[in-house]
């Protein structure tokens, strides 16, 4: 189910609830990030020396999320805030959206160390592919994983992504480029939902 709010709804499954990143996010936010800078550092998007050089410099906190709005509107991106028991644990964001003849879109994410493992983030995920999939109706979705980040590939595979190839020096990550592996899940890979796939493995589970 979900509610929404300007271009981004609210989705919620069980304690895990995805919502618009707001400005008044930011002490929340910041305080996180600060704390977590040596588990995120490793993955975390940098810009080259050619970006810096051109102003594409990070934005401070309203900026970026100013930004994400107006990208939101545009039907581009959907940043979430990640909630665990009502409280901000990370970020899961759906961008480069487009339709047309492609309808693809690749998904980005972060966790707080504290909340790892538990989870979250898998059904996080999880939540955003099946509103991509079957409220945006988009064909294809992408994961661009460091092939070292075995937390992500676990992620990735728990859902039902397939790995796709090898993406040399993809992404300016911690300060240089890196390679990626593509993982990419494509419209009926999982019959009735990725959220119900997780459902059904923690009921076998039990």
């Amino acid at each position: 189910m979900f509610a929404r709010s300007d271009a981004v709804p609210t989705l919620t499954e069980g304690d895990v609830r995805l919502r618009p990143l707001r400005l008044s996010d930011a002490t929340r936010w910041q305080e996180i990030r600060r704390r977590n800078q040596a588990w995120l550092g490793p993955w975390d998007a940098t810009v080259p020396d050619e970006g810096a050089q051109a102003g594409e410099i990070p934005p401070n906190f309203p900026a970026m999320v100013r930004r994400l709005r107006a990208e939101a509107r545009a039907g581009r991106v959907l940043p979430w805030v990640v909630e665990f028991g009502g409280r901000m644990v990370g970020q899961v964001t759906v961008g480069g959206v487009t339709y047309g003849s492609l309808r693809s879109a690749y998904i980005g994410y972060w966790i707080d160390q504290e909340f790892a493992g538990r989870g979250i983030t898998t059904m996080a995920v999880a939540m955003a592919s099946d509103y991509a999939l079957t409220t945006l109706r988009l064909h294809r979705l992408e994961l661009n994983i460091r092939p070292e980040n075995a937390a992500s590939l676990a992620v990735a595979e728990k859902l039902g992504y397939r790995k796709e190839g090898f993406r040399e020096k993809y992404l300016h990550i911690d300060g240089d480029w890196r390679d990626h592996l593509t993982y990419v899940l494509i419209a009926g890979d999982v019959p009735g939902g990725v959220v119900a796939r997780l459902r059904d493995e923690a009921a076998h589970q039990q």
